[in-house]
């Protein structure tokens, strides 16, 4: 669209030598009298801009940015580019130094009018560096590039159609504003498709499933949904599930990123659930409070699943009102629990169940044998990933069969006790700070140790070889069950494999050279996870 829109535009100017260029500098061939190398301009300008922006929003949760209240924002906007196209008139219109500027204006804000009322929610309200930035980096590129093309003669605005004002030595002011301009408009263009797209994946109840890309009709019909029909709960409730997830799981919320649609929608639905159970159990006064938590989810995953419906019933609500602190009401309420199976949700809560069973004054440390703890990670990491899987599956188009569901959710759960693993061999500090050991007594024993030598002191020859032994089993459940992510359908197989390998690159760093730590958690270092991540798209 920006190429087509903008080569009438530029044959007009050629032809009636509002810009001119030697004939020794281009190599001849042209289309509508623009020389090959000003179309091939176009297209790279467009093609850099976009990727720029791509790279920038790609992490951005783009469904919290709808509710916004923006005032005046979208009149003001309005009245500024009808503005700019008047005076682009008058200034065609009158002919002389106004000319070339004129042509620009008439020709680039008619469209940034257009895209600024159908998408002004978002281009206010995204990141700086969502819109801004991706905006300002080619716009200072192309400015640099062109002062030297004008300095060195390979072409010209003609004189009497400019102003004769410059930005700096050699750029003109009216080059600069195009610049800005048509970068705006790509930013702007793409804005507004990703504005389409979060009205269409936020809200279910106006756009029903569907497979596969949406039709024209539904587009049009996203242009045309008026504000006031937004579910504004159900917007609050993503905006309070990333809330959560930034504060408590922030690595999780970037690996969201790699998903899309209704897809990444619903797993942050449903980890925020994860995180906000979680935090209702371990944050509560007491193992009394904390026991009192679960059941209470206990009952809430009871009525979700009995009442069986996509939007929580008015008994439900008032449950959750009247049992859980405000700040995890949207949390519990948005689970997606109608396309979610109730195990794996009841499993979590038994693992809970198991943390609370530590008591180191009495001595209970209940991970006694290695099957204690394939049990443990099965129901605190394995139902997790069981549940992402159930996801993919249903939001995938494809046609997926029921053969290799199960073994994708069978896999699954054997890769989240892997992953747990790893979790555990990276904090046996971190857990024996709170007088918790997840070593297996058995091991313990065989090594003769004692969980409060653990707790004691958690580091030393002998912890490192428990550590290894962890990190062995770890790897030796990914091994066999890597191999199912890629029976994984094309929306779900690069992102899992990506959540997968980050998580078990911090284990082959334990291996190499033990816990690199960082307030107080192991961490793999910040360029290595972006060359894990990267490879693992790209395999």
């Amino acid at each position: 669209v920006a190429v087509v829109s903008t080569i009438p535009w530029d044959s007009y100017l050629i032809k009636n030598r509002i810009w001119t260029y030697p004939p020794g500098v281009v190599v001849g061939l042209t289309a509508w009298d623009i020389p090959a190398e000003e179309l091939f301009f176009f297209v790279i300008q467009t093609f850099n801009t976009s990727l720029l922006y791509m790279i920038l929003s790609k992490p951005t949760f783009h469904p919290i940015y709808l509710s916004k209240k923006t005032g005046w924002g979208k009149i003001a906007g309005q009245i500024l580019f009808a503005l700019a196209i008047v005076f682009g008139l008058v200034s065609v219109s009158s002919g002389g130094e106004g000319m070339y500027m004129g042509l620009i204006l008439i020709w680039a804000c008619p469209f940034l009018l257009f895209l600024w009322s159908i998408s002004y929610q978002l281009i206010v309200n995204l990141p700086w560096t969502n819109t801004a930035l991706p905006i300002a980096l080619p716009t200072l590129y192309l400015w640099v590039v062109d002062t030297f093309a004008l300095r060195r003669g390979t072409w010209s605005i003609t004189s009497g159609t400019k102003y004769g004002v410059v930005l700096w030595d050699g750029l003109e002011i009216e080059e600069a504003i195009f610049f800005l301009l048509t970068n705006t408009l790509i930013v702007f263009g793409l804005i507004a498709c990703d504005n389409n797209l979060a009205i269409l994946d936020t809200f279910p109840e106006h756009f029903p499933r569907t497979k596969g890309l949406p039709s024209l009709l539904t587009i049009i019909r996203t242009l045309i949904l008026s504000k006031e029909k937004y579910d504004e709960e159900r917007i609050q409730g993503l905006v309070s599930a990333v809330a959560l997830l930034r504060k408590k799981s922030r690595s999780f919320y970037l690996a969201s990123g790699t998903f899309e649609g209704r897809l990444r929608i619903d797993l942050i639905r449903l980890y925020a659930f994860c995180r906000a159970a979680d935090d209702l159990v371990d944050e509560a006064p007491s193992v009394d409070d904390s026991r009192a938590s679960i059941e209470k989810l206990r009952k809430f995953l009871d009525l979700a699943y009995e009442e069986n419906q996509e939007e929580p019933s008015q008994r439900l609500r008032e449950y959750v009102t009247s049992n859980i602190p405000e700040m995890f009401h949207m949390a519990l309420l948005q689970l997606p629990t109608y396309y979610l199976p109730k195990q794996p949700l009841d499993d979590l809560l038994k693992g809970f169940d198991t943390d609370l069973l530590f008591d180191r004054k009495s001595g209970a440390f209940p991970i006694e044998t290695t099957k204690d703890l394939d049990t443990y990670g099965s129901r605190v990491a394995g139902t997790v990933a069981e549940l992402c899987n159930h996801l993919i599956l249903y939001h995938t188009p494809e046609t997926v069969p029921e053969d290799i569901q199960r073994e994708v959710v069978a896999s699954g759960q054997e890769m989240g006790i892997a992953l747990q693993y790893v979790n555990i061999a990276r904090d046996i500090k971190t857990d024996a700070e709170i007088d918790r050991v997840y070593l297996p007594l058995s091991w313990l024993k065989e090594a003769q140790l004692t969980p409060e030598d653990v707790i004691q002191s958690p580091h030393g020859p002998t912890i490192e070889a428990l550590r290894h032994k962890l990190l062995d089993r770890a790897f030796e459940k990914y091994n066999m069950a890597k191999s199912a992510i890629e029976k994984l359908p094309s929306e779900g197989k690069g992102p899992i494999r990506v959540a997968v390998e980050s998580y078990m690159e911090i284990g082959r760093v334990l291996r190499e050279k033990g816990p690199t730590m960082k307030k107080g958690r192991a961490t793999v270092p910040k360029m290595r996870r972006i060359r894990v991540a990267w490879s693992a798209l790209n395999k």
